[in-house]
């Protein structure tokens, strides 16, 4: 488990070298040390609210919240990966007519939103899909109890340890 959690961190560690490394080569150094330290800063901001409001937090909110902006990276994600795939030739490329005075063209470099049919109909899967399984994991299997209709003993009772002091 330690290894894992090793080389998750070293992938990001690395990931985030390259990424900045590509912006000193095009932009320049300061650039990047200004952007790295706004973002320390900000990184600190919100790790020492964590700390001081840990009791207040909505923990709950936060997770609904994190997993629903983590879907929409998801559809960004889809939309660009199968608009690449139209620029390489692999899928047709079906436009929709009617749509295309709706999606202006930031939405297309923003939020990978296209109007053509493949790249809708792969962002409305992935869509469909982890909706679907956010349901799926909610259904819970009825228990033996109900079925039967009587209440189920736990194999080991825990000690009567008599009042705590």
């Amino acid at each position: 488990m330690g290894l894992l959690g090793f080389a998750s961190f070293y992938r990001e560690g690395f990931e985030v070298v390259l990424f900045l490394q590509n912006y000193n080569l095009r932009l320049g150094g300061s650039v990047v040390l200004k952007g790295t330290l706004i973002g320390l800063f900000l990184s600190g901001v919100v790790a020492i609210l964590t700390f001081v409001l840990q009791r207040r937090l909505p923990y709950r909110k936060m997770l609904v919240t994190t997993g629903v902006l983590l879907g929409g990276v998801l559809l960004v994600m889809v939309g660009e990966q199968a608009q690449e795939m139209q620029l390489a030739h692999w899928p047709p490329t079906t436009e929709i007519s009617w749509l295309v005075p709706f999606i202006p063209g930031w939405m297309g470099m923003w939020l990978a939103v296209f109007p053509t049919v493949e790249t809708l109909a792969a962002q409305f899967l992935a869509a469909l899909f982890v909706v679907g399984s956010f349901y799926a994991a909610r259904r819970k299997p009825e228990s033996t109890a109900k079925e039967t209709g009587r209440a189920t003993k736990p194999l080991h009772p825990a000690p009567n340890l008599g009042p705590i002091q």
